[in-house]
């Protein structure tokens, strides 16, 4: 792993380079552009919270607005589903760089994943005008939203070397994605709290390693609690989360020699 970090710093502006042609690629044929990266997710976020504040009379939970409760939520929802869905197609969409000898293949997931993170950036930029328009002030909390955007770079990364490498072989594999974004979207507490379920189930829906993410994000905008307070939680996620990066390295690092003769 320290090799690979090594080798990103040394592609810095190679990689630079290939995120922004992505983006345009991406964008730039579409009248409205670089909006489409955003429309989805906010008509998502509008839905729900009709759905649920207009249609279902949800009240606020504890002090806070509904609304920013389940933005705080939803926000890091689409950073994983963007990166997840975009990094999974990095190898076949890049297939022109898997041939050049001097390229390093294992990086071409990262180029999706540092378009995924400045799209999500500019959501925590909407995140934090909402809370400030909502009248609530920043804090050293709001700090912690780099610690966990990191963490969940990072599993985005292990399991991205898996997904693209596996996909190269199993085009099926991208429908099977769908699928589990799908079913994650309802089975990660995002727009319902865990204390709704009853206490005897916490620890299933625990295991899942983006309930941690997610309740770190409102951890830090609205519960104001540390992630050195969910030590357990903490604990088990980085687990998961090296286990993912080491399971996607050594895949990556096994199929990358055949990438050539199937694309």
């Amino acid at each position: 792993m320290v090799e690979f970090f090594l080798a990103i710093w040394r592609s810095r502006h190679l990689l630079w380079s290939l995120t922004r042609d992505d983006f345009r690629q991406r964008y730039v044929k579409n009248v409205l552009g670089v909006a489409w990266a955003f429309i989805q997710p906010l008509l998502t976020i509008l839905i729900f919270w009709f759905v649920f504040q207009v249609g279902f009379k949800t009240k606020p939970i504890g002090d806070f607005p509904f609304v920013l409760w389940l933005i705080s939520g939803m926000v890091p929802w689409f950073f994983f589903a963007e990166g997840l869905g975009t990094a999974s197609q990095a190898v076949i969409s890049k297939s022109y760089l898997v041939k050049k000898i001097v390229f390093r293949v294992s990086l071409l997931p990262l180029v999706q994943l540092l378009s995924a993170i400045f799209i999500h950036v500019c959501f925590l930029a909407f995140l934090f005008a909402m809370f400030l328009f909502y009248g609530f002030h920043p804090s050293l909390y709001w700090l912690q939203i780099g610690y966990y955007m990191a963490a969940l770079s990072l599993l985005l990364l292990g399991l991205s070397w898996i997904t693209s490498s596996l996909i190269v072989f199993l085009k099926d594999i991208g429908e099977v994605i769908n699928v589990i974004l799908q079913f994650g979207f309802w089975m990660t507490p995002i727009f319902w709290p865990i204390e709704i379920i009853p206490e005897r189930y916490h620890f299933f829906l625990n295991l899942n390693p983006l309930a941690y993410i997610i309740n770190g994000y409102r951890n830090s905008l609205v519960y104001h609690r540390w992630f050195w307070e969910e030590s357990s939680m903490t604990l088990y996620f980085w687990a998961v989360t090296l286990l993912v990066l080491g399971a996607g390295a050594l895949t990556f690092r096994r199929l990358r020699p055949h990438f050539a003769d199937v694309l």
